[in-house]
């Protein structure tokens, strides 16, 4: 194989691998809807399953966390800097952990939504691994980003993308304060110990939705500097 000497000059773009972790890390948080389902209806081997691959997921996504900083080239001729890169790497992988603190959570102490909050639960799920799926979307732009410039039409687009990822973080917030409000309405009717575990529960599964959004607001930096 030849050595390519502009290749060892200029290094290897980082944007494909982080655009594979991002992938990775939203394939871990769609899991968590399978997971819930198996969950609330107590299922506790199926929803095993679910957090072990949720596990092998978020153990693919520090794999390729470390490749990526253990690779990247110490200085990039790119309009983007070695720091910046590395930031967006370490939002997009909080939201992993995020997903496997959930399930780990809930599958530990088999942990049982009320029935009056299922519904909601779920939808509340859903709306966060939107969000992700949102931030996704905006990640894959990245390389066209660099391709233009950081300039033209696909900055524009790139920012109506991350507009409609706030959209559905605000989204999933609101749904965040209807669930809270429903637990609170029947905490007296059930463990306190429980609702204290509930409680926490809906926390991180709105920060799930609150990290994913920040991937977006280190992008829109990137599209600001």
């Amino acid at each position: 194989m030849i050595n390519n000497p502009l290749s060892s000059l200029f290094g290897k773009s980082p944007i494909k691998p982080l655009q594979e972790h991002m992938t990775v890390v939203t394939d871990c948080a769609r899991q968590l809807a399978d997971f819930l389902a198996a969950a609330m209806a107590d299922q506790w081997k199926k929803a095993e399953e679910h957090y072990d691959s949720i596990c092998t997921l978020e153990n693919r996504a520090d794999d390729l966390k470390r490749e990526l900083r253990l690779h990247m080239p110490k200085s990039l001729f790119m309009p983007v800097s070695r720091s910046d890169i590395l930031e967006l790497l370490t939002v997009q992988d909080h939201i992993a952990n995020r997903a496997r603190d959930i399930a780990g959570l809930m599958l530990g102490r088999q942990m049982r939504v009320p029935e009056t909050l299922q519904e909601d639960m779920s939808a509340f799920v859903d709306a966060a691994i939107q969000v992700t799926r949102q931030a996704l979307k905006a990640i894959n732009e990245l390389d066209e980003l660099l391709e233009a410039g950081f300039v033209g039409r696909e900055v524009d687009f790139v920012e109506e993308l991350i507009q409609q990822l706030d959209d559905k973080e605000k989204s999933a917030d609101g749904l965040e304060r209807d669930i809270r409000r429903k637990l609170f309405a029947i905490e007296n009717e059930l463990p306190p110990v429980e609702v204290m575990f509930l409680y926490n529960i809906i926390e991180k599964i709105g920060s799930l939705a609150d990290r994913a959004q920040r991937v977006g607001g280190r992008l829109q930096l990137l599209v600001a500097r």
